[in-house]
Parts: C-alpha cells; sequence; structure tokens
C-alpha cells in the first residue's frame, strides 16, 4: 500500500528556515516525480517544487532562490528545504508523486509563519 507521511511542519519566525520531510512507503521515490504543493484555506493548491526522475529541481516563482527540493534514495524520503521564510508562505505543505493524469497526496502538514 502506498503511503506518503509528511512532517517537518512548525511555527516560525520570518527569515527563518525549515525543512520538510516526505517518507514514502509501497513505492520508491527515485522512480517517479514527486512535489511538494500548498494551500492556505479557502483557497486552490499551489504547485511549489518539482523534482524529476533525473533530480532535475523546478519551482514556482513566488519560492524560487528560498526553497531547495531534494532526495534520498536510500531513505525513501523527499525534502523541501524552506529559508528565508515569510508571512505568505504559511499554508499546509503537501507532498505529492506525480503519476500521469492524477497526483498521489500525503496528509500535509502545517508551517506557520509569524512573528
Amino acid at each position: 500500500q502506498m503511503q506518503l507521511v509528511e512532517s517537518g511542519g512548525g511555527l516560525v519566525q520570518p527569515g527563518g528556515s525549515l525543512r520538510l520531510s516526505c517518507e514514502a512507503s509501497g513505492i520508491s521515490v527515485g522512480n517517479v516525480v514527486m512535489g511538494w504543493s500548498r494551500q492556505i484555506p479557502g483557497k486552490e493548491r499551489e504547485w511549489v517544487a518539482l523534482l524529476t526522475r533525473s533530480s532535475n529541481p523546478n519551482y514556482a516563482d513566488s519560492v524560487k532562490g528560498r526553497f531547495t527540493i531534494s532526495r534520498d534514495n536510500a531513505k525513501n524520503t523527499v525534502y523541501l528545504q524552506m529559508n528565508s521564510l515569510k508571512p505568505e508562505d504559511t499554508a499546509v505543505y503537501y507532498c505529492f508523486i506525480q503519476f500521469p493524469g492524477i497526483p498521489f497526496w500525503g496528509q500535509g502538514t502545517q508551517v506557520t509563519v509569524s512573528s
């Protein structure tokens, strides 16, 4: 059974950093396209970062230069390193596997950027 479990969210001050983790089971993260999205209540889910099977990253303009997506195949885990966080980064962050047509989502982890 396939599962994605996110962790690492929390409360951080503006300008601070957090690293989110997404541990996969039932599938190898090195064999699929994986990414992170985020959602603010009342708004549509927003794509944040994507990592191809050949480890080429892609980022939304809103996080480019501040966020880094990476993968550890031995731990079967995908990470999102978030630096220089801003209040507008506050959201629930979801890890996903990009299958053709339909993504598979984790349960999400809350990130709050506030002083």
